[in-house]
């Protein structure tokens, strides 16, 4: 990863959804008259720090997992690594990881950047916030990761897993609040997100990021369930895939 900064660059570059929402959303407060004429209950430095914080999470949050996956499956890569004694979803645990770290420097020039062209929405989050912030990010990562590998474990049923995690992208776009804050979005559909892990994976860290107020100790009892939840899901679904592998020589 550390010989591929440039390709590192263009992925960051490509998350840059969350500014043009914000771009979106102030013409809309512009048009409504403030905060109050959409319900959001933000101004438009409180709207800047939130959509920032969505990109940094974004930006550290991200997964790949179902296509690296599926590539080793198709191609037979699998299966040397199934004979060695380290469990292969820690090969792209440490791939993400080692891609975290590489965007890290994108991260803060863009960030940087951001900050000059919106003045007034400049604010460094609160040490205690930001202590928070970062194992929200992680635990977002986990349950991203762990979501995405149980679509990419279907790989020893079908090779091809992407288009159920192409299913899957359509409501973590919507109600993750990488497009909008939840609170954008009626009551009801508020409510039925909070029962999906999605929230979570964007929206939180985000709001703590931008220093907004947030359920706290709720959240990260969800997060902490959803994770939980997932963890023997894909243990299970590993096992009983590996069962069922075959490929030349295996």
């Amino acid at each position: 990863m550390l010989e591929y900064r440039a390709e590192i660059a263009l992925w960051a570059l490509s998350g840059v959804l969350p500014f043009i929402m914000l771009g979106v959303w102030s013409a809309a407060l512009a048009g409504a008259g403030g905060a109050a004429g959409l319900g959001l209950g933000l101004s438009q430095a409180e709207l800047a720090r939130y959509f920032l914080g969505a990109f940094i999470a974004r930006q550290f949050t991200v997964v790949w997992v179902v296509w690296a996956f599926e590539e080793d499956s198709v191609a037979g890569r699998l299966s040397p690594y199934l004979l060695q004694p380290l469990q292969p979803l820690w090969r792209y645990v440490a791939a993400h990881l080692a891609e975290q770290a590489t965007r890290l420097p994108f991260v803060a020039v863009i960030a940087g950047l951001f900050f000059l062209l919106q003045p007034a929405a400049f604010a460094l989050p609160a040490p205690g916030r930001l202590l928070l912030a970062l194992p929200a990010i992680w635990m977002a990562f986990a349950i991203h990761f762990l979501l995405q590998s149980l679509i990419a474990i279907l790989c020893f049923w079908s090779e091809r897993a992407q288009a159920l995690e192409r299913l899957l992208f359509i409501p973590y776009l919507f109600l993750s609040g990488l497009v909008a804050p939840l609170a954008a979005f009626p009551p009801g559909v508020r409510q039925a997100a909070s029962l999906t892990p999605f929230p979570y994976m964007i929206g939180f860290p985000a709001q703590l990021l931008a220093g907004l107020d947030v359920p706290i100790a709720s959240s990260f009892v969800a997060m902490a369930g959803w994770i939980a939840l997932l963890l023997p899901l894909t243990a299970l679904a590993w096992r009983a895939g590996v069962r069922r592998y075959t490929a030349m020589g295996a």
